[in-house]
């Protein structure tokens, strides 16, 4: 993960700040994993908590007038919390893979999506049809 400043998190579009808070998930899922092998329920505890707040902010986030896909998100995000508490409470590492093959594959579906956007700026091509239109009065 990319050390993160201010001025980095301000040259992010939205697209990419929730890229990296699917990054942050992971790893902190997979650092409670390996807490709770090693018998540091303590540490495991702060991850867990940590991928459950970023969970509720990729949750806060949603646009539901963006479409069905965002109800989706929203009650997979919601299972895979509720799931997140069941393993802390558990010290359950196979609940808390589960919940990590979900975030992978949001992930890197996610990041295909990024992958496949145009890159010619939406504001660019506005400013320029209306350049043109007034032109040709």
């Amino acid at each position: 993960m990319e050390f993160l400043t201010e001025e980095v998190v301000y040259k992010k579009t939205p697209q990419q700040l929730t890229a990296l808070l699917y990054e942050g998930l992971i790893e902190s899922v997979e650092q409670a994993i390996a807490s709770t092998k090693k018998g540091d329920y303590i540490h495991a505890n702060r991850r867990l908590q940590k991928a459950n707040d970023i969970l509720r902010r990729l949750g806060v986030g949603l646009k539901y007038d963006a479409g069905i896909i965002a109800h989706q998100l929203d009650v997979l995000y919601n299972y895979m919390a509720e799931r997140l508490i069941d393993a802390n409470m558990k010290k359950d590492v196979g609940i808390m893979q589960e919940v990590l093959t979900i975030a992978k594959d949001i992930a890197t579906a996610w990041n295909e999506a990024l992958k496949k956007q145009p890159t010619t700026n939406v504001a660019a091509k506005k400013a320029a049809a209306y350049e043109q239109f007034i032109m040709t009065e």
